[in-house]
């Protein structure tokens, strides 16, 4: 490709499927995934030097209702990805161009609902997390700026998915460097420069969302230099809308039910005490570490998988996804490896209490053993994206959720905490094992055409 970055991707171009190849997409997702905690542990030190409690938790309980809402519209970039890599796959360029624009005009649809449901969306944020008046009362000015960014923040989910499913990963660390690297710069100059406190921390965050979305526009740019991207008659084709929309809708309850795994880990954990709620929440960060690393090998499942479904390549897709997998499986073993050896240093930088530290360390060999047990549901999970097997997923996971409840309900008498990180191990399987027991059809479907 004489260009990468500013056209649709050449499959020809991009050469054989190889070690290489994978290494060329996962490694700028894991880089630009490095500068995420970056930012916000930023956003966190800024304010906290103002010397007030009262600012810190604005930002956190703010950002996390926006944060959570946004990350609804996480399916904007799986399926997004997961359709774009199979048009490419078929060679299918007009479609390419349609589905970043149906994926902008979802975006830009979404954002302007949610900017004209603010007053609604704050309301129920306080009322599932209800905090001071004064905290409140922050939080909101907060979200009140930060809220005429969501058209932006959900377009990055889609500009972000049809760049992924095109190899153009690049693009993708430059989108995430030039938005984080933009936040940071902003907080320090408006918060601690300027004063303007905890609004100063929403204005950063609102501008460099619009950035990014504009950078992502721009890496996307030849695709308006041809009639492709405003062939309405496509852009707006009933079946090609619904099938998006039901690999959508699927992927979502997917999500919803992934997150309620995740909550009520943290609820039945709450049972056990402050110490061990406090341990359980620093132990989750040893897996979004790991979920960080893997996300590249996944993404890269997604990317080649789709493209080769597209082309209706059983060789290929199979390749791909023991490419990536090995990949996956490797990075996995050395995180293992290195929470074994270094989990405890890692234990004793984000906490300095000695009880919660000490708790930590007795439940630290799960967090040792989640990788191993978790590869194959996160690796088989971009598989599943690529191939658009989003029902599959749907149902796998709600097999999966019924699993773990059932394995907490089981095992949290007889073991307490231990046993309610046994039945989380007891999910990160479930999930593994039941999308590996429906595999064989993706490989059965490389050999049959793709929907309309």
């Amino acid at each position: 490709m004489s260009q990468p970055d500013a056209q649709i991707m050449d499959l020809a171009a991009a050469g054989p499927l190889t070690h290489r190849r994978v290494l060329r997409i996962s490694i700028p997702i894991v880089l630009s995934n490095a500068t995420v905690p970056i930012l916000g542990a930023v956003d966190t030190g800024v304010v906290g030097q103002l010397g007030l409690p009262e600012p810190i938790g604005a930002v956190g309980i703010g950002a996390i209702i926006l944060t959570s809402i946004y990350w609804v519209f996480g399916f904007l970039r799986m399926g997004t990805t997961g359709l774009t890599s199979q048009a490419l796959g078929a060679r299918d360029r007009a479609e390419v161009a349609a589905l970043l624009m149906r994926a902008l005009m979802i975006a830009a649809v979404a954002g302007l609902l949610l900017i004209s449901l603010q007053g609604l969306i704050f309301w129920g944020g306080f009322a599932l997390s209800p905090a001071s008046d004064e905290v409140e009362s922050l939080a909101r000015d907060y979200m009140r700026v930060r809220i005429y960014s969501a058209p932006a923040a959900i377009a990055v989910y889609g500009l972000t998915g049809w760049l992924i499913a095109q190899e153009r990963t690049r693009a993708v660390l430059v989108i995430q460097v030039v938005m984080n690297g933009m936040n940071i710069v902003l907080d320090l100059w408006f918060v601690l420069g300027l004063d303007w406190g905890v609004t100063g921390v929403a204005f950063a965050t609102f501008l460099s969302e619009w950035v990014g979305a504009a950078v992502g526009i721009w890496f996307c740019r030849d695709v308006f230099r041809t009639p492709a991207w405003k062939d309405w008659a496509r852009v707006f084709d009933r079946q090609r809308l619904k099938r998006m929309a039901l690999v959508n809708s699927d992927i979502l309850i997917r999500s919803l039910l992934l997150l309620s795994i995740f909550t009520s880990f943290m609820l039945f954990g709450a049972r056990f005490g402050d110490v061990t709620l406090a341990s359980n929440q620093v132990l989750l960060q040893f897996l979004n570490i790991t979920a960080y690393a893997l996300d590249g090998f996944a993404f890269a499942a997604e990317a080649l998988v789709g493209q080769a479904l597209g082309a209706r390549s059983r060789g290929a897709l199979r390749r791909a996804s023991v490419l990536t997998s090995a990949w996956g499986g490797l990075s996995c073993i050395v995180m293992a490896l290195a929470f074994a050896i270094w989990g405890g240093a890692i234990i004793d930088l984000m906490t300095t209490a000695p009880d919660v530290r000490a708790v930590s360390r007795e439940y630290l060999p799960w967090m040792v053993a989640a990788p191993l047990t978790g590869v194959a549901s996160w690796m088989l999970d971009g598989i599943f994206i690529g191939a658009t097997r989003s029902r599959d997923m749907r149902n796998m996971m709600v097999i999966s959720a019924l699993v773990y409840f059932a394995a907490v309900l089981a095992l949290l008498p007889l073991l307490g905490n231990h046993g309610l990180w046994l039945a989380f191990h007891i999910s990160f399987i479930a999930r593994g094992a039941t999308l590996m027991w429906k595999y064989p059809g993706l490989e059965a479907e490389a050999d049959r055409s793709l929907p309309a």
